[in-house]
């Protein structure tokens, strides 16, 4: 039940954060000055994280429910896998994420 749960809920999530981030890139693409507002909304970490553990995380559990529905029935094995590759991704995106140099 958890699962279901949080895969709507980081699906809403990741609406309202790539709504955030396609609205504010319209507003700094600009030629004449840049909004301040649009520009720390943009070039929020906060954000980008969310962004990045909420995306992968829902991608992983919607693999895990559409090999359920494929007929796979072991399904505590596969919420520990797929929460474990998930955080194995999520984990390395975020150290690339943090530790670019641009």
């Amino acid at each position: 039940m958890f699962i279901w749960v949080f895969h709507r809920v980081s699906g809403l999530l990741l609406i309202v954060l790539l709504a955030v981030k396609f609205l504010t890139s319209f507003f700094l693409m600009t030629k004449g000055q840049k909004p301040d507002w649009a520009l720390l909304l943009h070039t929020n970490p906060l954000t980008d994280t969310f962004l990045i553990v909420a995306g992968v995380y829902h991608a992983f559990y919607g693999l895990r429910t559409v090999i359920i529905d494929l007929g796979v029935r072991k399904e505590k094995a596969l919420f520990w896998i797929f929460t474990a590759l998930g955080t194995l991704v999520t984990a390395a995106l975020l150290v690339l994420y943090y530790t670019r140099d641009y």
